[in-house]
């Protein structure tokens, strides 16, 4: 961690008498610990600061750090609001539903949320449609023998996204191409030039917009069609409110985004644990093959324990969304403490889903947790999609994603007398933010 840390930076400041601390660099704050190693710049921070205390975010500032249950009550609290979110990225959340609150965000969330709920991906056979292309990379993998399995679920879930979009075959190399240079924004610096991350971002951004609303003319003109977009697009003419395109067509980038490195980085762990368990391995094989099939259906789903167990506790021992980032609107008061107004707050979903006041041998995986449970799922089950008005409307849809991957796995390997094994250490070059994930350079052989 020392590394990682400002070796010149070790006064201890307070603000607002909370802890600030140490360690923090010019410019870029804590986030080369963020970064490479949240879990262990948490792990010292509530060791020698307790468990609230301050943390440097470089360009974005400092933020308010809570390792306490209390956390969560600031995801519901009616004065505290998202909208920093869109501060810290105005080029890719402008207009978006997750930097908005209020009035606003329930008019769009109202407008399309239905496509999204198992009744709506049932009727637009989302996925009939996502099964084929599910196994035919499968395979693909089975007959290489090995992979990078994070390019390779990457690629997997921009063809899965760009199929629910309607994109046809030969148009996505170039819709993959300009969602690379999309990505860019994330850390783009503010300067406006040729040839630099900012000006090719913002380019990307108007390129995808604008097909996006060919999408949305074609889906008005075609009102018969099922697919997610069309349902979108005839949800959002339904609605009472009156919303204009944009919000539409930012909200359906915002699926784009949303749905990819969360969901591929998902993807990857599964694969990653289950060839570092092969009594999961087992299980998942032998229910594989009493479905026979990949599931299609939500329904469905209930005939897969052992695949959403899988899902379930790969997500809550790798949060691909490690932090949440609120403000305070007005001064508030959280158990003991005071936050001022304007406050910019953080709520690491990674220290909670790993904390052993919640989870019984948190570090450990273990599908006994949700195969044993008697009672159903909490809110503090599902962290990783939020709690509260912003909690994730792409829920339903990554459940039948990732539990069709896994059958789909298992059936195919299976078939190929092969399992995944190991080649490579997940750790090094693992990282944990803006969003977390396995090593690039991971590998994974089928044999």
């Amino acid at each position: 961690m020392d590394m990682l840390l400002n070796p010149l930076n070790r006064r201890h400041r307070l603000r607002n008498d909370i802890p600030i601390l140490s360690g923090a660099f010019p410019m870029v704050g804590h986030l080369p610990a963020i970064v490479c190693n949240l879990p262990r710049l948490l792990r010292h921070a509530e060791r020698t600061l307790g468990s609230h205390f301050w943390l440097d975010f470089g360009p974005v500032g400092q933020m308010m750090t809570w390792l306490d249950p209390d956390a969560f009550a600031l995801l519901r609290h009616k004065d505290v609001t998202s909208a920093l979110i869109e501060e810290i990225a105005p080029e890719l959340f402008r207009g978006t539903l997750v930097a908005q609150d209020g009035g606003a965000h329930r008019q769009a969330r109202d407008a399309i949320q239905a496509a999204f709920l198992p009744t709506g991906l049932t009727e637009a056979s989302i996925g009939d449609l996502l099964a084929p292309i599910i196994e035919a990379r499968v395979q693909a993998w089975c007959d290489r023998g090995e992979v990078a399995i994070l390019r390779e679920t990457g690629d997997l879930m921009l063809k899965l996204i760009f199929s629910l979009m309607g994109i046809p075959t030969q148009e996505l190399p170039g819709w993959h191409r300009k969602y690379q240079q999309l990505l860019q924004l994330i850390i783009a610096p503010p300067l406006d030039l040729p040839g630099l991350p900012l000006r090719r971002g913002r380019a990307a951004r108007d390129w995808i917009d604008a097909r996006l609303r060919e999408f949305v003319r074609a889906a008005r003109e075609h009102a018969a069609r099922t697919g997610l977009i069309n349902d979108m697009v005839s949800a959002f003419d339904r609605s009472d409110d009156v919303l204009s395109d944009d919000v539409l067509v930012a909200n359906i980038r915002l699926l784009l985004l949303g749905g990819h490195d969360t969901t591929a980085s998902t993807m990857a762990w599964m694969v990653i644990e289950l060839a570092r368990q092969p009594l999961v391995w087992d299980a998942l094989v032998a229910e594989a093959q009493r479905m026979g099939a990949v599931p299609t259906r939500h329904a469905d789903l209930a005939q897969c324990p052992v695949a959403e167990a899988l899902f379930r506790e790969t997500l809550r021992l790798h949060p691909p969304t490690p932090l949440l980032v609120r403000r305070a609107l007005r001064e508030l008061r959280l158990g003991q403490r005071r936050i001022p107004a304007g406050t910019d707050l953080c709520i690491p979903l990674l220290h909670f889903s790993t904390s052993a006041l919640l989870h019984e041998a948190p570090n450990q995986f273990r599908l006994a947790r949700w195969l044993q449970r008697s009672e159903p799922i909490r809110p503090m089950d599902m962290l990783q999609f939020g709690t509260g008005p912003h909690v994730c409307m792409g829920y339903h849809l990554a459940w039948l994603e990732l539990v069709q991957f896994s059958i789909a796995l298992a059936l195919t390997m299976h078939k190929a007398g092969v399992r995944p094994r190991l080649l490579s250490d997940v750790e090094k070059g693992r990282r944990y933010y803006p969003t977390a994930h396995p090593s690039m350079t991971s590998r994974i052989a089928f044999s």
